[in-house]
């Protein structure tokens, strides 16, 4: 569709020229691309990536990103000069020399299959038959994808930018942007070196490693940080002499050995080889060197000095793993600066404060067409087709987003970039950034901590190992295999167990929670949820938050404390940014994240009413408090608001308190349940206790790829009730009896076997989804686990959940598993 918004890119790298690409297509011709390096090589990370595919990672979205970047640079191969590629489909294969890493590259094959990509675990003969210069005896075998490849990123640019001029695009380099012109707290335009403004109305950066000082234009913090990365480039190969040609570069398969923190690709007769294995080696903008006019394949500002001493035992290791490299020497190296992030995943998103500046950040060259597209989607179309949580810039919280955060945190993940992480694993640092009021108690219970956004979280009790003699026979969970063992403990069962019989404190402290206020406050969330939000005061509501094609964005509760005050307990920092989006101009509403000033302990169980009662006198009843209600209460003369909610299918209450009464609150509660047989309980209970009642969770569950009916939401979706909101038209022409997929619960039929989460799903042998979320569900004796599956399963039926290199039978169940009738949470 045609447009006359004025978009500027910052940026003419594999990014910016794709992303102009890709809004051209669309209809938005008035592109302008400008960099302050040459064309068009302009002296960026694209200017020196080497330019491996492979596809497959743990993140669906990524993954994603990648397979559109090899079909799309696939397609400009035919768009190109003659005998020139954009990408070579050489295809990938990654060697395993430990058995963990074997185990792991099982595990990946399933994630690939699960989303298109096809790769097959080979053994050494195999291997080494794909790649000659392999020596076979030194792998116990690899994954092969046939469809992973390199990618010619210099290539590839000159012919996106050909296409987006062709269409009315405009190309600038040697153009420094020293300025973002702003009016009325949005963009007007990009301010040059040499006095210019250039009108826009859109400014997206797309500046890679340097997008950190652009962001502080507008004061934006942009959470990346530039490390230095090495690699090698061997002389002649004699193995190779003859083998390929200088058009087609390589013919054997690109190749990492993760175990060494290594990969490998053919230049002709020569081999390139990157390396992570090194001291993370961070890099000061300010002391690079300024991009000239004369940029050059050797000569780049993100090209520095080789350190030959980082690189002496990776050559060594080289040698072992490729014979042929014995008589070979490296005769030339740099060390590559790229944008590493807190958690690895690329920056995404408009700035918070300045309307119309974009980000494209830390995004290398495997994702890039995947990456434009989205964001062009997103300029164009309000909304990516794909799940953009994970890639959001405002995903994260303020802490994670300052520099002391942002540089350890990046340099742990250079560290770890090809580590077989388990996906509970934590940052082991910075921890203890964020505590609830708890944390002291937490630690004298011998608390097992898990970090989140920087909030330490308990996930089981020590305290509570004296229990599991105690436990019945048939609460006792059987062993699990070392991977699901990892990051768990036996005594989950004991605080599942208590839960469900007895009472428990959890604490939900880490929960995110909103307070919205003012006079258009109740009609603000009427026009953003699903539900009706006009009741009377007390009253809670779970609901959703659509995008307008009926995309889940959120799930979230709201709790009306007052004619004009709402607490809202939602997911993450995306739903803060989101409501501070949608606020009217005339300050009627506010909105205030009131997280770290107060806390919560969440107290369930049969026997939560006998804790909780005798130490208050206002009703806590079920007459007196019902179930999704709220109400101003004093504990031991401890002022709270409790609410009638239960994520884990037990009587109880959210029980919220400032938190300078947090401690108080725990102590009373905790000594009070001594002959209750009270136990503190961490996240792991919870999460089993949830799925056994079917309750979903945002981003695992479901995301804005997914409509309400198809995750079994549609209880939430109240049109009749109410007014206009976000994502009604598309809803209402949603047909809730014609779904192709849907989310469904699965039970493990051998009752042993504990699957975690990603694994792939087959129907008739054949791949037909993967599992979202997963836990030993210790009420009913056997696992459980939710996946994305074809809708038209019955109940009972038979799949297999690929599980590393064995495939578990599992069968459709009818959902809730556990008190369908709600009987328990209501007594």
């Amino acid at each position: 569709m045609a447009t006359n918004s004025r978009v500027v890119i910052i940026g003419a790298g594999i990014v910016g020229t794709n992303l102009a690409d890709e809004l051209t297509e669309r209809g938005w011709t008035d592109v302008t691309v400008v960099d302050q390096g040459p064309l068009p090589l302009t002296g960026g990370s694209t200017s020196h990536a080497p330019g491996l595919v492979f596809q497959t990672t743990g993140s669906k979205t990524m993954t994603a990103f990648a397979t559109y970047t090899v079909q799309k640079l696939l397609g400009l191969n035919d768009d190109g000069a003659p005998g020139e590629w954009c990408f070579n489909q050489v295809g990938g294969l990654e060697v395993a020399t430990t058995p963990e890493r074997l185990a792991d590259l099982h595990r990946k094959q399933g994630w690939a299959v699960s989303r298109g990509v096809p790769a097959t675990v080979v053994g050494p003969e195999e291997c080494a038959r794909l790649h000659p210069l392999l020596d076979a005896g030194r792998v116990l075998g690899g994954l092969h994808t046939p469809t992973d490849g390199l990618a010619k990123a210099t290539r590839a640019v000159a012919v996106l930018a050909r296409r987006a001029r062709e269409r009315g695009a405009v190309f600038r380099g040697s153009t420094r942007v020293t300025g973002i012109a702003r009016a009325d707290g949005r963009v007007t335009g990009v301010e040059t070196g040499s006095g210019e403004t250039i009108p826009a109305d859109i400014v997206v950066s797309c500046a890679g490693f340097w997008g950190r000082e652009l962001g502080k234009l507008v004061g934006m913090r942009v959470p990346l940080l530039p490390l230095a990365h090495q690699y090698a480039r061997t002389g002649q190969v004699e193995a190779l002499v003859g083998r390929n040609d200088e058009r087609t570069e390589a013919s054997m398969p690109i190749l990492r050995h993760q175990d060494a923190d290594l990969y490998y690709r053919e230049h002709d007769d020569c081999i390139g080889i990157g390396s992570y294995a090194h001291r993370p080696m961070p890099v000061s903008i300010a002391e690079l060197p300024e991009t000239g006019d004369e940029v050059s394949a050797s000569a780049q500002p993100s090209m520095l000095p080789f350190t030959e001493s980082d690189f002496a035992l990776q050559w060594e290791q080289s040698r072992e793993l490729l014979p042929a490299l014995r008589s070979a020497k490296v005769e030339t190296g740099f060390n590559g600066v790229f944008s590493f992030t807190p958690d690895g995943g690329p920056l995404i998103g408009e700035s918070a404060d300045v309307a119309g500046f974009w980000i494209a950040e830390a995004v290398w060259v495997t994702h890039s067409s995947g990456v434009a597209r989205a964001v062009a989607q997103l300029l164009t179309d309000g909304r990516s087709e794909l799940d953009l949580h994970g890639c959001d810039v405002h995903r994260f919280d303020e802490i994670e987003t300052t520099d002391a955060y942002v540089d350890e945190t990046a340099q742990q993940n250079f560290v770890e970039i090809y580590d077989v992480l388990h996906p509970l694993q934590p940052k082991l640092s910075p921890r203890n950034v964020r505590v609830s009021p708890f944390h002291a108690r937490q630690r004298e219970l011998g608390a097992y901590f898990l970090e989140a956004h920087a909030w330490e979280r308990p996930h089981w009790y020590e305290a509570n190992a004296a229990l599991v003699k105690d436990l019945p026979h048939d609460w006792r969970p059987p062993a699990r295999d070392p991977w699901s063992a990892m990051f768990h403990s036996p005594v989950v069962a004991v605080e599942a167990w208590k839960t469900r019989t007895a009472v428990a404190m959890y604490d939900m402290t880490a929960l995110k929670r909103l307070e919205v206020t003012g006079p258009g406050a109740c009609a603000f969330l009427d026009g953003l949820v699903t539900g009706k939000m006009d009741k009377s005061v007390g009253s809670v509501t779970y609901t959703l938050l659509l995008d307008r094609t009926g995309g889940i964005r959120s799930d979230v509760t709201v709790a009306r404390l007052g004619e004009q005050r709402f607490q809202v307990g939602v997911n993450s920092n995306l739903d803060l940014d989101h409501l501070r989006r949608r606020l009217p101009a005339d300050g009627g509403v506010r909105v205030r994240d009131i997280t770290g000033g107060t806390c919560c302990i969440g107290v369930w169980g049969p026997l939560a009413r006998d804790l909780v009662q005798p130490l208050s006198d206002d009703d806590f009843s079920h007459e007196g408090l019902k179930f999704f209600r709220a109400s101003a209460a004093h504990i031991a003369g401890i002022p709270v608001t409790a609410m009638r909610l239960s994520y884990v299918g037990e009587l109880g209450w959210e029980i919220y308190t400032g938190a300078e009464y947090g401690q108080r609150l725990w102590d009373v509660l905790y000594a009070a349940g001594q002959p209750l047989g009270v136990v503190a309980a961490g996240r792991a209970a919870f999460n089993s206790l949830r799925l056994e009642k079917g309750y979903r969770s945002w981003g695992a569950d479901m995301t804005t790829e997914h409509d309400p009916y198809e995750a079994g939401l549609g209880f939430a979706v109240r049109p009749q009730t109410k007014g206009d909101f976000v994502g009604r038209a598309a809803v209402e022409r949603l047909d809730p009896e014609a779904l192709t997929r849907r989310l469904t619960c699965l039970t493990i039929d051998d009752g042993r076997s504990v699957v975690l989460g990603h694994e792939a799903v087959l129907v008739d042998g054949e791949p037909a989804g993967y599992v979202t979320s997963a836990a030993y569900g210790y009420t009913l004796g056997t696992p459980v686990a939710y996946a994305w599956l074809p809708a038209g399963l019955p109940v009972g039926a038979g799949v297999e959940i690929q599980y590393f290199d064995r495939r578990i039978p599992a069968s459709v169940a009818a959902e809730p598993l556990f008190d369908p009738e709600m009987s328990r949470i209501r007594r």
